[in-house]
């Protein structure tokens, strides 16, 4: 079994990365260099994850053979055996560094370049390199002028010349822990929190209906937006004609622009005449690339908050379904609208609509409020642990006690599970905060397929920037870090990678120890939702039970919510009756039946979008477009949301 487990889990953990991927991001449409990008920072952030407690085990063993004696060591006689997933000698270091550099390069030098390329509206290949290079002078210059203040340090202390890249390390770690304890310290509270409220199917109901007004706003918004760029395409359409030296551009932005659009500009241009110079001004290219990188960011907002819409008003329906079904005398679960899906083996004869009513109406939510206790539990655990790691006599952090007791009885799954779930819960607490960070409606990670070029390398950046702290601040907690906890015990190879800590004691006596317990107050914070109030009362609408904007928000959401589904349920209704005219009538008729619902369902679809989009157009929630909302109300829960379509854009007409 030598390095099988190794081998194993570098496979496991690409085919997660990929899934998780294709999840977010759209192959179809995204650039190459942008998939490519993402794909390596987010995997090679997840193997730090999964092979770090590899690591631990395999340390475990030597340090379960010495025993502290005084100053010294000496060696117990005891009955050792290699660990299953034991790493042969000089593996894991040379992993380690490739893992690591490589993690760094792409965060800090060729992700804000391949994502101000990716965002630029450059018609050429050129014209993007140079647009990026503009865009990251200043943060390059950044970096050079850190660098130089290092050459510097080092000039003034000559000891320090062979520990220039132990310094750039502990800068970065230093960097990224700042950013960890703060992501950190939110999501303790409210992953837990977030399923405790999930049991709670009448308070996630009127949340629901509370972002279903919110996002109504921004879909509006989102849509005015989309017709005002539309609009300027137009009118540049019809100034540039077919032979114009400009005319390349002007196509290269139509194939940008939405299907519907495409056609209507085409059936407009009916004039190829030749253009003349003596006309009016005709734009510059400048300008031409201005418009693609407006109408680039127009269309995939405008796709975004329609397919959000799709997945907030599954989930509300779902909800509603089940507040009706919990009095069912049959115990049999009903759906609102069947679904249109292929029934599966599973829900033939696993899910029937009997388990499905016991599971949604009866043991969910209790699975819910035990599954929170559990992370509550858990996280202060690690609060306690955070507080309490520097000190070694006598250990109080829990996770030290636990993985020691283990070493003594050479139980290495323990370790490596144990490792690995704290580990896990840790970087679902940071990263799952990550995931909810909205800033100015520009970053933002939205499942089937909707997520930008520009978010996407985000969080790779992210991603890369947050794991090796957050692995080197849980190597503390389990006092395998001697930098802090000051003992003699073999070191893991990830450890060695990064120097000896102690070469900047101020940081790895001072900063390193008592800057995680900043996690305390900030958990304090969260519990109380202060960040959640102080927006509220700066005028972002966020979810307070006891505020009058909330409830006007609720009742708002509450009707848009009926409106669809008496949208829906016409629709399903006129496919009945139309199933009905052809097994009485047969197909004589199909196709005249076919082309009339098609048409009324066009007409039906476009006046209740226009009343819907109309009565949050150009309101004073209209400005919350640019909006500032850090943190995001927590969503643990997409319900339903496996019954959506594959294709992200398919709308209600076509379900």
């Amino acid at each position: 079994m030598s390095g099988a487990a190794l081998g194993l889990e570098i496979v496991v953990v690409f085919v997660l990365a990929l899934f998780l991927l294709h999840r977010y991001a759209d192959f179809r449409k995204q650039q190459r260099m942008v998939l490519f990008g993402t794909l390596l920072a987010w995997y090679l952030c997840f193997l730090i994850v999964f092979i770090l407690p590899l690591d631990i085990s395999t340390v475990s063993t030597i340090n379960a053979l010495f025993s502290p004696l005084g100053k010294g060591r000496v060696i117990i006689p005891k009955v050792c055996y290699k660990p299953w997933s034991y790493i042969p000698d000089g593996i894991m270091p040379v992993f380690w560094r490739v893992v690591y550099w490589t993690s760094q390069c792409l965060t800090w030098l060729l992700l804000p370049f391949m994502q101000s390329y990716a965002r630029s509206g450059g018609f050429s290949i050129t014209g993007k390199i140079k647009t990026a290079l503009i865009e990251n002078a200043i943060y390059y210059g950044t970096y050079l002028l850190i660098f130089g203040s290092l050459l510097i340090y080092v000039a003034v202390h000559p000891q320090l010349q062979y520990e220039l890249q132990t310094i750039g390390i502990t800068a970065a770690n230093t960097w990224g822990l700042f950013l960890l304890v703060l992501l950190l310290g939110y999501g303790l509270v409210e992953i837990p929190r977030s399923y405790w409220n999930a049991s709670r199917r009448g308070h996630l109901l009127i949340k629901t209906y509370f972002k279903a007004a919110k996002l109504m706003t921004e879909k509006a918004d989102a849509e005015e937006n989309l017709e005002d760029v539309m609009e300027e395409v137009r009118k540049v359409q019809e100034s540039i004609k077919y032979n114009h030296p400009l005319r390349k551009y002007i196509d290269t932005i139509l194939r940008k622009c939405p299907v519907d659009y495409q056609e209507k500009m085409g059936r407009n241009m009916d004039d190829y005449e030749d253009f003349d110079d003596k006309q009016n001004t005709y734009p510059s290219e400048k300008s031409l690339v201005k418009l693609h990188k407006q109408v680039i960011y127009a269309v995939q907002r405008h796709n975004r908050t329609r397919v959000q819409w799709q997945i907030l008003l599954q989930q509300a329906i779902h909800l509603e379904d089940v507040a009706k079904n919990e009095t069912s005398a049959t115990h049999q679960f009903v759906h609102s609208f069947p679904s249109t899906e292929p029934t599966s083996w599973f829900s033939r004869y696993l899910y029937t609509p009997t388990v499905e009513w016991f599971w949604e109406c009866l043991l969910r939510q209790w699975f819910y409020r035990l599954l929170a206790v559990f992370l509550s539990l858990f996280s202060v655990a690690v609060v306690w642990s955070e507080c309490t790691f520097f000190s070694t006599q006598p250990v109080l952090s829990l996770f030290a006690v636990f993985i020691q007791l283990a070493e003594r009885d050479y139980n290495y799954l323990y370790i490596e599970m144990a490792c690995f779930i704290t580990i896990f819960f840790l970087c679902t607490c940071v990263y799952s905060t990550v995931f909810r960070i909205r800033v100015f409606n520009y970053y933002y990670l939205a499942s089937h397929h909707q997520t930008d070029a520009y978010s996407l390398q985000f969080s790779g950046m992210l991603f890369c920037r947050l794991t090796p702290p957050l692995c080197l601040n849980f190597l503390g907690l389990i006092h395998m870090d001697s930098a802090i906890s000051h003992q003699q015990k073999e070191q893991t190879a990830y450890t060695s990678i990064m120097g000896s800590m102690r070469v900047l004691s101020f940081i790895a006596d001072g900063f390193y120890i008592y800057y995680p317990m900043l996690i305390l107050l900030l958990c304090i914070a969260t519990y109380f939702s202060l960040g959640t109030r102080c927006l509220n009362l700066l005028g972002f609408q966020q979810f307070v039970g006891d505020n009058e904007m909330t409830s006007d928000l609720i009742d708002e959401g509450k009707e848009l919510i009926r409106r669809e589904k008496r949208k829906r349920q016409r629709i399903e209704d006129r496919e009945n009756r139309r199933r009905d005219w052809k097994e009485r009538y047969g197909n004589s008729r199909e196709d005249y039946t076919t082309r009339n619902r098609s048409r009324n369902e066009a007409a039906e679809m476009t006046e209740t979008n226009y009343s819907d989009t109309a009565k949050y157009s150009r309101t004073g929630r209209g400005t919350e477009r640019d909006s500032i909302e850090l943190l995001q109300d927590a969503e643990p829960l997409d319900f339903n949301a496996e019954t959506l379509s594959d294709d992200p854009l398919e709308t209600d007409s076509t379900r």
